[in-house]
C-alpha cells in the first residue's frame, strides 16, 4: 500500500482499536506499524490483536510491522491508611521499606535498590513529577526528604529517580515472560523500557535471540548520557518524551530529541518520536495548533516515525488521529523548506562499498528524472542505508524475507515488496521495474535506479548500481553479471 509520504506512523492498539474493521481502517488511513502495549492486556488479548493484524496484512497484501512495548520495572509507593495525603511545601516526609500503611509523615517505597543508590541532595519525583522531594539523609532502608513541590500523594503512585543510575535491570520477571511470549507469536520489534546503560540492551537481545529487533526507549537521563553506547547495540531508538520530560526539565527535551534523531540517522538506525503528539485528540476530533506543530517539527528533523499512544488505543477518534498525522506529513514533506533542511542535515558516509552505492543512488536520483530507488536486500541493511540518505524519491525495498519486509515498515521512505528469490542481476532489474510500475511509482517511460549485491541471497554484498528503464519488456543483449 503506497503512502504519499516518507515518515512512518506508529499506532498503539487498545480498547478503542481492537477489532478487524478498526485495525484495517487504521492501516488504510496511514498506520504502518502497530504497537502492542504490554502494560495493558492479557496474553490472550495480545495474541488476538496480533492475529488480527496479520489477517489485515494478508487481506491487503501489505506488510505491517508489529512492535511489542515491554513494560519495564515500575517503581511505586505503597498504600496510605486514608488512601491519600496532602503534602505541603517545606514539610518533612520519609520513604522507607516498612510495609505499614502510610500517613502524612511517611509511606513505604518497596524498592531497596533505590535506597542503595540514593545520596543526600538527590531528587525523587512522585506522580509524574507533580510532587518533588529532595533527599536530606538516607540509608539502605529509608530516605528522609523535604517536600519541594507539594500536592496529593495517594496509593501506588509512580516514583522517578532522575539523578542516579539505579541498580535495576531493564527487564522484570514480567518483561521476560512477555518477551518470550511475543517472540513466539512473531512480533517484529521489541521496545525496551527503563534502559539506563548498554548492558540493559544486551540482555534483551540475548533473550530475543534474533527473533525480533530490539528498540531502546530513551526515557531516563542516564540513557541520554550513555546514548552513544546504547545506540551501538540497539536496532532502533524511541525518544520517549513522556518520562524523559518528567525526569528532566521540559525545556531540555526538544534539543535532546533533535540530537538523538541526528545520531540515529547518521548510523542508519530507525528512530521514533513518541508521547503526547496529538494528546487532545483523545477527546477531540481535531488537534491543537501546537500539537500539529510538534508533529511537523519531528518530521522536519528527519525522524523515521511518529507515534500515537492513547490517541489510537483509548481515544474517541483513532482514525481521525492517524489521518491527521498522515495529512501533516504529506504537507510538511511537500514543503521546499523540508527538502532544504533534510539536505543540510545529511551526513554523507562512504566507509564501505554499500555506503558508496547508496550515496550514488541518491545523487543520481536527485540529479536526473529518476522515479524511484529500488534495492534488493536480504537482511534489510541496504534499505536502511538508502533510507539514511533521505532521498527525495521513493525507496522500494525488494526482499524474499517476510520478516525483513515487516521490520523495514518502520524505516523512513521504505516501501516494502516481497519478491521471489533472485539469482541473476538482470532478473533483479525486471522485478524492480515490475514493482515500480505495479506500485504506481513509475510508468514505462520512466527510469529507476536498481541496487543489488552479487552473489545474490547473501547479506552485506551490495556492489551493483544500474539505471534502468521501467519498460514492461526488458531485453538484455548481454548479461550484466
Amino acid at each position: 500500500m503506497r503512502r504519499l509520504r516518507s515518515v512512518k506512523i506508529v499506532a498503539t492498539l487498545g480498547p478503542a482499536s481492537n477489532d478487524y474493521q478498526m485495525i484495517r481502517a487504521l492501516h488504510e488511513a496511514g498506520a504502518d506499524v502497530f504497537r502492542l502495549n504490554m502494560s495493558h492486556g492479557s496474553h490472550e488479548e495480545i495474541a488476538e490483536r496480533h492475529k488480527t493484524i496479520r489477517q489485515v496484512e494478508a487481506d491487503l497484501n501489505s506488510p505491517i510491522a508489529i512492535l511489542a512495548d515491554l513494560q519495564g520495572p515500575k517503581l511505586r509507593v505503597g498504600v496510605f491508611k486514608n488512601g491519600s495525603e496532602e503534602l505541603e511545601v517545606g514539610a518533612k516526609f520519609r520513604l522507607d521499606l516498612d510495609d505499614a500503611e502510610g500517613d502524612l509523615t511517611r509511606v513505604q517505597l518497596p524498592h531497596p535498590e533505590i535506597f542503595q543508590a540514593l545520596e543526600a541532595g538527590a531528587t525523587l519525583l512522585v506522580n509524574d513529577g507533580k510532587i518533588r522531594l529532595t533527599v536530606d539523609a538516607c540509608s539502605k532502608d529509608f530516605a528522609d526528604c523535604t517536600v519541594v513541590s507539594g500536592g496529593t500523594i495517594s496509593n501506588r503512585k509512580g516514583v522517578n529517580v532522575p539523578d542516579v543510575v539505579l541498580p535495576l535491570r531493564a527487564l522484570s520477571e514480567k518483561d521476560r515472560a512477555d518477551l518470550e511470549f511475543v517472540c513466539q507469536l512473531g512480533v517484529d520489534w521489541l521496545a525496551l523500557s527503563f534502559v539506563q546503560r548498554a548492558e540493559d540492551v544486551y540482555e534483551a537481545r540475548a533473550l530475543a535471540n534474533g527473533r525480533a529487533k530490539v528498540l531502546s526507549k530513551i526515557e531516563k537521563p542516564a540513557a541520554v548520557a550513555a546514548f552513544d553506547e546504547i545506540l551501538k547495540v540497539s536496532d532502533g531508538i524511541m525518544v520517549a518524551r513522556g518520562d524523559l520530560g518528567v525526569e528532566l526539565p521540559p525545556q531540555k527535551v526538544p534539543p535532546i530529541q533533535k540530537q538523538l534523531i541526528r545520531k540515529c540517522r547518521s548510523v542508519a538506525k530507525p528512530v521514533i518520536v513518541a508521547t503526547q503528539m496529538l494528546e487532545s485528540m483523545i477527546e477531540s476530533p481535531t488537534p491543537t495548533r501546537a500539537e500539529v506543530s510538534d508533529v511537523a517539527t519531528a518530521i522536519y528533523e528527519g525522524t523515521d516515525a511518529i507515534m500515537l499512544s492513547a490517541e489510537s488505543a483509548a481515544g474517541d477518534f483513532p482514525i481521525e488521529a492517524v489521518t491527521t498525522m498522515n495529512n501533516v506529513a504529506i504537507e510538511v514533506e511537500g514543503d521546499p523548506t523540508y527538502q532544504e533542511i533534510i539536505a543540510a542535515s545529511r551526513v554523507v558516509k562512504r566507509d564501505s562499498i554499500a555506503d558508496g552505492i547508496t550515496v550514488a543512488a541518491r545523487e543520481i536520483a536527485e540529479a536526473t528524472e529518476i522515479k524511484a530507488i529500488c534495492c534488493f536486500t536480504q537482511s534489510g541493511t541496504t534499505a536502511l542505508l538508502a533510507a539514511r540518505e533521505r532521498p527525495m524519491v521513493p525507496i522500494i525495498a525488494l526482499t524474499p524475507q517476510d520478516d525483513v519486509a515487516r521490520e523495514l515498515c518502520l524505516s523512513w521512505g521504505v516501501n516494502c515488496v516481497l519478491t521471489e528469490g533472485i539469482d541473476r542481476f538482470k532478473m533483479a532489474v525486471v522485478e524492480a521495474a515490475k514493482a515500480a510500475r505495479t506500485g504506481g511509482f513509475a510508468d514505462e517511460t520512466d527510469q529507476i535506479v536498481v541496487t543489488a549485491g552479487v552473489p545474490f541471497n547473501q547479506a552485506g554484498t551490495t556492489n551493483i548500481l544500474r539505471v534502468a528503464p521501467c519498460e514492461e519488456r526488458l531485453i538484455f543483449r548481454t548479461d550484466p553479471e
